[in-house]
């Protein structure tokens, strides 16, 4: 494993020092804005069909599977259309298309027919718009549309295309850069797109010829202070594993996950949880190790689980997570135990699921699974359903919350549902 180590300017520095803080109701990262499910709102619709309490919905130039991400009264969204990689802006209000910026597609781009290209959605820290098109490489513009600076990153290859998103800190553009035969975590300076540092992850492959070696990460790593620290929480493929956000100087790591990571990293109270892919494996480890923690510090292990590829969410010392198959999961932080397990399903064509959970402040998990039919259920021991909602459209993505309100992506319209 190797770690390459770049300079900081002063300058970027006092621009990140700059940088605008959260605004309310401002949904800047597709899992929100602590990057982990967890919303602050509270009393959001619960009710809801494709003609009922649809503040505006707007047609789309293609399929997607990117979540939308807002910032105050604008929703920024990845888009893939006519060999072209989209960023296009709307506004929050109506819906009317603000701006969009395009950047050519590089070379013969790998994807898989359920995971159109231009997968990975933006994010924003209220000055710079981030979005990552694979091979297409790494973009940033200002609010207003207007390019910032772009950084090639070569090509990425894998058969079922990439998915992971920016995620950004204290003036600082992480990704995970892959899946495929070059997978690295990198880390650059936000306001001049200059690499910081990268950590290059060994064993990659594309999957393509007779081999079929199904190996590689869509995960997005997670940012959190672990007593006089920060760790950047991060799961490769066959274990959880931490690094120093200013150098990339890898602290931990924790064996135990399976070869293939769709879902991101969790945390709460000290613990990470990790889950794997196609009959994958899930732990729990403490975080603040040093070195192999695998001994030592991990909680526990399952070793085989239902197909993930949506993230779930850690509340009050359980898991919570909707499957690739549509069955919602409880699990206790603690031990790993199963204390529930519900099949969820709608009118919709289809139970699959790709989303990830939102946990709103009241309690309330809210995930919208292929066939368009939204759930709301109690974050709880004890299950219980208070609704379901179907949009009777596809949706790969993630809900966005803001300001009362839920932004939804199909693959035909971008919707906004309002009201109670």
């Amino acid at each position: 494993m190797k770690t390459r180590m770049i300079r900081l300017s002063l300058f970027g520095l006092a621009l990140a020092a700059m940088s605008p803080s959260p605004t309310h109701g401002a949904w800047p990262h597709w899992r929100g804005p602590s990057g982990d499910g967890h919303c602050p709102e509270s009393a959001l619709p619960q009710l809801w069909s494709p003609t009922d309490h649809v503040l505006w919905k707007v047609p789309l130039p293609g399929p997607g599977n990117s979540t939308p991400i807002v910032w105050q009264d604008r929703l920024f969204l990845t888009q893939a259309a006519d060999h072209e990689c989209l960023l296009i802006c709307f506004s929050t209000q109506d819906g009317r298309e603000l701006w969009r910026r395009s950047v050519p597609q590089k070379g013969e781009p790998l994807s898989h027919k359920t995971n159109p290209l231009c997968s990975s959605s933006p994010t924003t820290d209220g000055r710079h718009v981030v979005a990552w098109f694979g091979s297409a490489g790494l973009h940033a513009f200002t609010l207003d549309g207007q390019p910032s600076w772009s950084l090639d990153l070569d090509e990425q290859r894998h058969i079922w295309g990439y998915g992971a998103s920016p995620v950004l800190h204290e003036g600082i553009c992480y990704l995970n850069f892959g899946p495929g035969p070059r997978q690295f975590l990198i880390a650059v300076d936000l306001a001049t797109g200059r690499e910081i540092w990268r950590h290059d992850e060994p064993g990659g492959a594309s999957g393509e010829g007779s081999s079929k070696a199904w190996i590689g990460s869509w995960s997005d790593p997670l940012i959190r202070q672990i007593g006089d620290h920060s760790e950047l929480i991060h799961c490769f493929p066959r274990r959880v594993c931490a690094f120093d956000p200013a150098t990339g100087r890898e602290l931990w790591t924790c064996d135990g996950l399976n070869s293939l990571v769709y879902t991101s990293p969790l945390f709460e109270k000290g613990i990470a949880v990790g889950m794997g892919g196609y009959n994958g494996m899930a732990l729990a480890v403490r975080t603040g190790g040093q070195g192999d923690v695998t001994s030592s510090h991990r909680l526990w292990q399952v070793t085989k689980t239902r197909q993930r590829i949506g993230s779930g969410v850690l509340h009050d010392g359980h898991i919570y997570i909707l499957t690739d198959p549509g069955i919602a999961e409880c699990r206790d932080l603690a031990t790993g135990s199963l204390l529930w397990e519900e099949r969820l399903s709608g009118p919709g064509p289809t139970s699959q699921n790709w989303s990830s959970l939102v946990l709103t402040a009241d309690g309330l998990l809210y995930a919208i699974n292929q066939g368009g039919d939204a759930f709301i259920f109690r974050a709880s021991p004890d299950f219980e359903l208070l609704a379901t909602n179907s949009i009777g459209e596809k949706v790969i993505g993630s809900i966005a919350v803001s300001e009362g309100r839920l932004y939804l992506r199909s693959h035909q319209h971008l919707w906004c549902i309002g009201g109670k």
